[in-house]
């Protein structure tokens, strides 16, 4: 058809400002590197309310068959609060949006194997190109990887965990999450915790702004100015750049930059339920022999972050788990419930 000729043209040119918003029944022709599934495509074709979900959390976050669990709860809370859940991952060296359920437990099974990898924007195509020559890896896409792909399946809204940030000494080091760069470039809208507690939060905000991208922090019930949040912690000791008093507002924000359009992507941070809040001072203090120890032990780069995280959760006595399985539910609610205000809006400005 004339329409899939255009799609094809403007795929060609590879350029992040050719987009062509499909208002028709005919969707892109097949990608062999990317299956998005039925489900996902009709939702997001019928301005359904879908949340992107990563998968890092389940093949190097919790072990099998724990993560098989989380990943079950997580789509069940989803579908609850009135949304589509679009799980993302790689699996056999092909991207794929909105896993099945054999497909979850094929992928959390692979949890901790040497050929399941964690996937970022720069191992897309590594990972999927060897698949091409029956070099099949999974893998668990970041917060980074999984926005990449949930754009391209137009999705907008997509809930996780805790953000990843620039490093403590990365003036030194330029250790500085890809997670913020695509950010900058990819526009979705992402509801977490704000980010780890262990990253230099300050330079973390500095780096989001130089990247254009708007941050608001959840009140969460609470009035005027609030703080950043810290993941395991509710408080930051660094004033939110804006307030997002709801949903609605939240929804209104996503509105107004698709509709601009924006090509930078939203931060939306929710605070840990109050119950859940490890105090500030305890956390400093943990965290700040997590990274004495990850110096001490020569952990750099990409092995940096979990060596930190199994420390703490390690001096904590597990207390940091029971937390992030807290957080990350009341982010899926609050991302769902951000989803189906968009829904709505979208629905009456069609």
């Amino acid at each position: 058809m004339a329409l899939n000729r255009v799609w094809k043209s403007l795929a060609r040119r590879g350029q992040p400002g050719y987009r062509v918003r499909l208002s028709f029944s005919t969707r892109p022709p097949k990608n062999p590197f990317l299956h998005i599934s039925e489900e996902i495509q009709e939702a997001v074709h019928s301005n359904k309310p879908v949340v992107a979900l990563e998968t890092t959390i389940y093949t190097h976050g919790f072990p099998y068959p724990q993560n098989t669990a989380l990943a079950s709860h997580l789509e069940s809370v989803v579908r609850l609060n009135g949304g589509i859940p679009a799980t993302i991952g790689v699996l056999n060296g092909t991207a794929r949006v909105g896993l099945s359920p054999e497909e979850i437990i094929e992928l959390t099974a692979s949890a901790g194997k040497p050929d399941t990898k964690k996937v970022s924007r720069r191992d897309l195509a590594y990972i999927c190109g060897l698949g091409m020559t029956g070099t099949n890896f999974n893998g668990g896409t970041t917060i980074a990887g999984t926005m990449v792909l949930a754009h391209l399946a137009g999705i907008k809204v997509f809930a996780t965990g805790g953000l990843g940030g620039v490093h403590q000494g990365a003036e030194n080091s330029m250790d500085i999450s890809a997670d913020l760069t695509e950010l900058g470039r990819t526009p979705v809208a992402v509801i977490s915790s704000g980010c780890k507690s262990f990253l230099d939060i300050p330079r973390t905000l500095e780096y989001l702004e130089t990247q254009g991208v708007g941050v608001g922090t959840f009140a969460d019930g609470r009035e005027g100015n609030v703080e950043f949040p810290a993941f395991w912690t509710r408080d930051s000791g660094i004033s939110s750049p804006t307030v997002i008093r709801d949903e609605t507002a939240a929804a209104a924000i996503i509105f107004a930059q698709s509709s601009l359009p924006l090509s930078s992507g939203l931060l939306f941070a929710n605070p840990v339920p109050s119950q859940y809040s490890i105090p500030k001072a305890q956390m400093d203090t943990i965290i700040a022999q997590a990274i004495l120890d990850a110096k001490n032990s020569g952990s750099t780069g990409s092995d940096n972050t979990p060596f930190i995280l199994a420390r703490i959760r390690e001096l904590t006595a597990g207390q940091t788990v029971m937390v992030n399985r807290a957080l990350v539910e009341a982010n899926v609610i609050r991302g769902t419930r951000v989803a189906c205000e968009l829904s709505m809006l979208e629905g009456s400005h069609g």
